[in-house]
């Protein structure tokens, strides 16, 4: 078992006993508002994600290691950049800080990827795939954004675009449900009538899904540039996009159903799309 006082981890981990310590408050904070800290960072939780984290190349603010933790992050810490702040925490004070009920003792602030809107869109003369943007309008459920995340990324999607009411990428539970898909595709925030305009702008069809009517999805060409929209749990897609639709899509099911998780539908989107590109 490893052993924190050993030199190679005394080098690494500064203990912190305090709860009011600036960083700790910081961790504390942004798990429990769920949004990113106010220099950007934002917080995670578990060896999975903190270790996808390093893995994507995301700078980290700092990391936060558990006394009872210490012996399942030794290969974190290898990994570690120099400069980046680790804090070795009494157990009690970790707890305190983080959002789970039974933590792994590692924490961390990473910084986000940086995106932006007319990041989406190859730029003229650039070698780049054809778009295939998911759009997320007013969904709410931070475990359906991250699984969305997930499975863009699995398929090919060049990014998610989150327009109004939809739940931030900094609540940690995205963060958890991507499996590490939030730190490497880019996943833009813009009001509809923004990304509406730059959508038109790069020709960029928009699709709509609508359980009450539309083309079947095996039916539609997904080879084109497409941004795909998914709408909120209970109300769909708001009317401001559907106005501005080329296409409306529909995923076959039984009747029995009334509609599909905005999660699998999603990822039955971009599976029908990545398999039409594959051809």
């Amino acid at each position: 078992m490893a052993n924190p006082n050993s030199p190679s981890y005394a080098a690494r981990l500064r203990p912190v006993s305090s709860r009011q310590n600036a960083l700790v408050k910081q961790l504390r904070k942004a798990f429990a508002q769920s949004e990113a800290c106010e220099d950007g960072s934002v917080a995670v939780e578990g060896v999975t994600l903190v270790g996808e984290a390093l893995r994507s190349h995301r700078p980290l603010r700092a990391i936060f290691v558990s006394e009872s933790g210490v012996a399942r992050v030794s290969a974190l810490l290898a990994a570690l950049p120099e400069g980046v702040e680790a804090l070795l925490l009494p157990d009690d004070v970790f707890h305190s800080a983080v959002a789970t009920q039974s933590p792994q003792g590692v924490a961390a602030l990473v910084m986000p990827l940086e995106s932006t809107l007319e990041g989406l869109f190859p730029a003229a003369g650039e070698k780049a795939p054809t778009p295939l943007i998911l759009g997320c309008a007013g969904l709410q459920d931070p475990g359906n954004l991250g699984t969305i995340l997930r499975s863009s990324e699995a398929f090919g999607a060049t990014g998610v675009l989150c327009t109004e009411g939809t739940v931030s990428a900094a609540n940690p539970k995205v963060a958890r449900a991507s499996a590490g898909s939030v730190f490497r595709l880019p996943c833009v925030r813009s009001t509809t009538a923004e990304a509406v305009a730059a959508l038109k702008q790069h020709r960029v069809q928009i699709a709509v899904t609508s359980s009450h009517g539309g083309r079947a999805l095996h039916e539609c060409d997904l080879r084109r540039p497409v941004a795909i929209f998914i709408g909120n749990e209970g109300q769909g897609v708001p009317e401001e996009l559907m106005a501005a639709a080329d296409e409306r899509i529909a995923i076959p099911h039984s009747a029995q159903v009334e509609s599909l998780n905005a999660g699998i539908a999603a990822s039955i989107l971009l599976y029908e799309a990545w398999r039409q590109r594959a051809r």
